[in-house]
């Protein structure tokens, strides 16, 4: 179900009976209709293995299940708001920035170590992201939430793109990222915790940036 963008901090939902969305608890601003928001213990539509996934992996930010026939506007603290449709692949996207998704996605946990090897471990050490991360498949949209905006950058075979860990968002598609070193770097190009690193993505898909270097 398409999210429509009220402005760069709010988005509404349009919900008709026999769908549902997952929405983070307390992002819900407003309804229209007869809607009803309920606790979601089942770990969304990845079922309670999906639960015991995202609570061990240290990704239970809680959900809620919100059903019925209207329209309902969400947002959270204040954040930027990026809406990103999915045509069958695979979002990761740490859970605390979700906002809301479609009810037809499925959902997961993934360790982030299986994607770049040890340097994708040292990657979430570095971040603070932790070393696992929710991941989001089928077709569908997401509501993510960033500092400062979202821009969208392509990841094309041969071009690969480099991003400030600190400014990472989300990526999909086939991607791989490992975490490089470059002397000085930070110091002349990068801002965040003083570490020369850069988060390198290379495959076919997109990244997610956000205009800072701020945690949710």
């Amino acid at each position: 179900m398409p999210f429509r963008e009220i402005n760069s901090k709010m988005v509404e939902a349009t919900l008709a009976p026999g769908q549902q969305l997952f929405s983070q608890r307390g992002a819900m601003l407003a309804y229209r209709g007869e809607v009803s928001f309920t606790p979601n213990i089942q770990g969304g539509q990845g079922g309670v293995a999906s639960m015991i996934g995202r609570r061990v992996a240290g990704e239970s930010t809680p959900l809620m299940t919100v059903e019925g026939s209207g329209t309902v506007m969400f947002g959270h603290g204040g954040h930027h708001i990026q809406v990103i449709e999915l045509a069958g692949d695979t979002l990761y996207v740490e859970a605390d920035r979700l906002l809301a998704f479609d009810g037809t996605l499925q959902q997961g946990t993934m360790f982030m170590g299986s994607q770049g090897g040890v340097m994708g471990m040292v990657r979430g050490q570095v971040t603070g992201q932790g070393l696992f991360t929710t991941t989001l498949k089928g077709h569908g949209a997401v509501a993510v939430m960033a500092h400062g905006g979202v821009i969208e950058l392509p990841i094309t075979p041969g071009r690969d793109v480099h991003v400030d860990p600190q400014a990472y968002v989300a990526h999909h598609g086939e991607v791989r990222n490992k975490l490089s070193t470059a002397v000085g770097w930070r110091d002349m190009v990068g801002r965040g915790s003083g570490e020369a690193f850069q988060l390198e993505l290379s495959g076919s898909g997109a990244v997610y940036v956000q205009a800072s270097e701020e945690k949710l």
